[in-house]
């Protein structure tokens, strides 16, 4: 069921990716009004791939207005005591670029041994500008900063594995030895790579909350309601930032 609601996703993104998807939203991502919480050493705060080349101006910034949220993100990391950050890091020739692809465009779908795969612009690749976080994130007690999409043969959008579902990336590891058992996840794209690390972090057993205005989603035929559907259904909560910064 978990492969089969992914890559319900991607066809609805225009094409597919890796194995994975979203249902059908009604009362998709029920928030969880009214509550508070305050992050104490139990809790941690994931910033996905807020990196040049997915905000306005980089290579592949289809989540519009991704850099208005970042002095939220830094406001949040005020309060938080535990913060990991994500950065796609991706090797020139990736097999997820439609350049790797001869006769092939972005946004196309092709099937590799792991399953579907979206092809995308070049983009995150190893030591250039747009892999670089932006300058404008203000996160100086970062614990951790994990790279994702490094092997060559293989996507990776989720912090927490790869494309496979076999291949672990050592978050959750982590995590769990440090006592860290809730995990509230902000950056780009709400649904894509947010949505999968979020539904990966249930999987692997922590209470997972997305911060939805400190995220941007792509939306392309009603992805973002389907993601946060899917999400609610993996039993992901969706909260606003005032309930953490009200604490």
């Amino acid at each position: 069921m978990y492969k089969k609601d992914r890559r319900t996703l991607l066809k609805f993104a225009a094409a597919a990716a890796v194995t994975g998807g979203f249902g059908v939203a009604s009362t998709a991502g029920e928030a969880a009004t009214g509550q508070i919480f305050k992050p104490g050493d139990d809790s941690v705060m994931i910033v996905v791939d807020m990196q040049n080349d997915f905000l306005p101006g980089g290579s592949l910034s289809a989540a519009k207005g991704g850099d208005e949220i970042i002095p939220l993100i830094n406001r949040l990391g005020t309060v938080f005591p535990n913060i990991v950050i994500t950065q796609d890091w991706h090797p020139a020739g990736h097999i997820s670029f439609a350049s790797s692809h001869p006769g092939t465009k972005p946004f196309q779908t092709i099937k590799l041994p792991y399953g579907e795969q979206m092809l995308w612009p070049d983009h995150c690749v190893q030591g250039s500008h747009g892999a670089e976080l932006s300058n404008k994130l203000e996160l100086a007690t970062a614990q951790l900063i994990i790279r994702k999409g490094y092997h060559k043969n293989i996507d990776s959008y989720s912090v927490f594995e790869e494309a496979d579902h076999k291949t672990k990336t050592g978050l959750a590891g982590y995590l769990k030895q440090r006592g860290i058992s809730k995990v509230f996840c902000t950056g780009v794209a709400t649904d894509f790579c947010v949505a999968w690390t979020a539904m990966d972090a249930r999987k692997a057993g922590f209470t997972t909350y997305v911060i939805e205005d400190a995220s941007r989603g792509v939306d392309i035929d009603g992805s973002l309601a389907k993601a946060w559907d899917a999400m609610t259904k993996k039993g992901v909560h969706r909260i606003q930032s005032n309930s953490v910064l009200s604490a």
